[in-house]
Order: structure tokens, then C-alpha cells, then sequence
């Protein structure tokens, strides 16, 4: 399967809500305009296309030289297990460079995932959640 990545292609926002609903991950799907708002702050967007088709993205927050949050990491369902999600983080990772640290928020079906990505496990992060 020939898949092309590329970096800070925002694609339009259905597009990317049936890439989420696809991909099994929780977002505000149903709130289009909180979506568009999503991508236009974030910082660092990797896409993954095959032929003209959205499969997999990752979004992250970042300063480029000290920290990374990677936000979204989503892949559709019928092409997980392929590699797309490793190739979006390592394409995050290049970009971001090897001083900065990157850091996520697993959803409980994705902890046993991580791990097997190079991710370590850390006990000491605290957390807000939204009220929304």
C-alpha cells in the first residue's frame, strides 16, 4: 500500500471528522467548529493519504525545542495494524527534533499500544479535565 505524509497539510474539517469516527478515537465530532478550531491552533500536524483519502493523523502542540504534546494520533480502523500510526510519530519525532521531549494522554484502549512505539509509561503527570 502506498501511502504519502505530509507535514502541516490541515485537511478540511469533515475530513477529518470521519478520519476520528473512523478511527475509533474520542472527539468532539459533532462540534464542527471546535474541530476547525483544534487544527488552526495547533502547531504541528502530520497527515497520512492514501491516493486522496485522509487515513491517519497526528496533531501536536509543540515549542520545537523542549516539548511536544502530541494531542491526536488517529488512524482509520481498516488501516490500523499497517504502520501509519509508528510512521506519524516518527515523522513528529524528526520534526520536533531530539531535544524536545514528547509526551501524550492515552485513551484506555490504546495503553497496551504505546509501549510497543518506543513510549515509556511515567507515574508523574497530573491532570485537569475539562468540565466540556
Amino acid at each position: 500500500m502506498d501511502v504519502t505524509y505530509k507535514f502541516d497539510t490541515i485537511p478540511d474539517t469533515e475530513s477529518i471528522i470521519n478520519l476520528y469516527n473512523s478511527s475509533g478515537i474520542n472527539r468532539p465530532t459533532t462540534d464542527k467548529a471546535r474541530i476547525a478550531r483544534m487544527f488552526a491552533n495547533s502547531s504541528l500536524v502530520v497527515t497520512a493519504w492514501h491516493e486522496e483519502k485522509l487515513v491517519g493523523i497526528a496533531r501536536s502542540l509543540t515549542d520545537f525545542c523542549y516539548c511536544c504534546y502530541l494531542s491526536d494520533l488517529a488512524v482509520r480502523r481498516e488501516y490500523q495494524k499497517s504502520g501509519i500510526g509508528r510512521k506519524l510519530i516518527s515523522l513528529t519525532k524528526e520534526k520536533i527534533g531530539e531535544q524536545t521531549m514528547l509526551l501524550l494522554l492515552s485513551a484506555p484502549p490504546a495503553m497496551e499500544y504505546y509501549p510497543k512505539v518506543n513510549f515509556q509509561k511515567v507515574d508523574n503527570a497530573f491532570i485537569i479535565k475539562r468540565s466540556k
